[in-house]
């Protein structure tokens, strides 16, 4: 891997400060905030699941509620619910599980509000198509355009980050750790020694991610609408027999999750070394990372939902963030910790995160590798789809259509070169994006809560009737 030397360092600074605990406390505070402004929404999940896969196709909009909700959850179970859950316990102790799954309960409030906001404020361009997300809500809910411009900046920017970079360079290195460990495999290009298995990783995801990427919308939510539950699936049933593997371990494993999550001793020297601090702080910053609950992204793909009313399609935005962190997440670091505690000869202190998980999950005779493989491939892959769409929403929001094909061969590009740079640096990017991006959206669900209240109230009590009153559409 090309390694960047000081830049790398600078990252990692701005990548700690970002992820402090002010951020900390902001993503608490407001999942709770949105917790008890909804009336604890989450009690309305069984509702949302079965919305999920209820058509509503007299409503406006471009794709059904559940191509919006597959299309969201590709870009949301990626490689943060198997390597960043395995980076969270390498750097932030098995309590960071827990910390991981309560963003997602408490996220689903947040997942929900966002998304209500971005259908509400929705608008139809020239072309017929239903584009909305935080920048709309900033601009037509509090006539802030500025501050929606710096949203669709930090967004756009963002997406390179978490849904290209990040997603491409997990391909590449469980590839390169399972077919070539020692990195044997080179060759030698204008006096530059590449890897051959990241530089075919790249050309091959770009060539595969131009064809769909050029289909639009309805051709990404096509792909998802079948790839994300068959992954999701197998991945999940994957983890089910490891945790049956591993039955005896799962006590001491829960145990360990729940004693370190609120523990005081240290770990790095000091309070702020705590196990309390470092779980919080990694557990929540790759629980975000994982389902995205406050940064805005899913609303994006939510606004293009064929949906009668903005609560319907929240509802079933904020299934995501179950699916994603509640589930998937939870099973993941069950695995890892259940498997660390069955073979205490895995170092949790002195690997990284990408190598913990693999080694956690190779433990498994035969399927435990597979699975892994498998599930990197295809989340990651699924997540570069989605975050592509969010991308080019937010181009169009700047820029308009005519940059479209600028910004997909930019996107095209990045996706070859990226498992060319090191790992730490394109997570550490990847999170500073993530903590930008999510400022200007949270303000936004913090100063509509007024209105989402109002009329969640009004449609909840109305759910079960088809004449429901729909939302105004207006022209862009």
């Amino acid at each position: 891997m090309v390694k960047l030397g000081i830049f790398e360092q600078i990252v990692g600074v701005i990548d700690d400060f970002m992820w402090g605990w002010p951020m900390i406390i902001l993503l608490l505070g407001t999942h709770i905030f949105t917790t008890v402004r909804t009336g604890v929404i989450q009690r309305k999940l069984p509702k949302a699941i079965k919305l999920s896969v209820t058509k509503d196709p007299d409503s406006s909009g471009d794709v059904s509620q559940f191509q919006a909700l597959t299309t969201a959850l590709a870009s949301t179970i990626g490689t943060g619910n198997i390597i960043g859950v395995g980076t969270a316990i390498a750097l932030g102790g098995y309590g960071a599980v827990f910390w991981c799954w309560i963003t997602g309960v408490l996220g689903i409030a947040t997942k929900y509000a966002e998304s209500f906001i971005g259908v509400k404020y929705r608008v139809k361009t020239k072309d017929g198509s239903m584009v909305g997300g935080a920048m709309y809500a900033l601009e037509r809910g509090l006539n802030m355009k500025w501050l929606g411009i710096i949203f669709a900046v930090l967004a756009a920017l963002a997406a390179f980050g978490i849904g290209n970079g990040v997603q491409i360079n997990a391909i590449s290195g469980i590839l390169t750790e399972t077919f070539d460990p020692n990195q044997a495999l080179n060759l030698n290009i204008f006096g530059l020694t590449l890897p051959v298995i990241p530089l075919a990783c790249g050309l091959i995801a770009a060539v595969l991610t131009g064809i769909v990427l050029f289909g639009g919308v309805k051709s990404i939510s096509r792909v998802c609408e079948k790839l994300v539950p068959i992954m999701a699936i197998l991945y999940v049933g994957g983890c089910i027999y490891i945790l049956c593997y591993n039955w005896q371990f799962l006590g001491q494993a829960v145990q360990a999750i729940l004693s370190e999550a609120f523990s005081l001793k240290s770990v790095a020297g000091g309070f702020m070394g705590t196990a309390l601090m470092m779980g919080c702080r990694y557990g929540i910053a790759r629980g975000l990372f994982s389902n995205e609950s406050g940064m805005g992204s899913a609303p994006i793909v939510a606004a293009a939902a064929k949906t009668r009313n903005p609560v319907r399609q929240a509802l079933v935005s904020s299934t995501g963030t179950f699916w994603d962190t509640v589930v998937v997440c939870l099973m993941t670091g069950l695995v890892i910790v259940s498997s660390c505690i069955a073979n205490p000869s895995i170092d949790t202190v002195q690997i990284d995160g990408e190598k913990l998980t693999h080694a956690a999950f190779g433990q498994i005779p035969y399927i435990g590798m597979i699975i892994i493989v498998v599930g990197i491939v295809t989340f990651a892959y699924s997540t570069i789809l989605g975050w592509s769409y969010y991308a080019e929403r937010c181009i169009v929001y700047l820029f308009g259509l005519k940059a479209l094909p600028i910004y997909r061969v930019v996107w095209l590009v990045v996706l070859a070169i990226a498992p060319m740079l090191a790992v730490d640096i394109v997570w550490n990017i990847a999170d500073i994006l993530n903590a930008c991006m999510a400022l200007p959206n949270i303000f936004a669900v913090w100063m509509l809560s007024g209105d989402m209240r109002k009329d969640t109230k009004y449609y909840l009590d109305r759910i079960d009737e088809y004449d429901e009153t729909p939302i105004p559409v207006v022209d862009k």
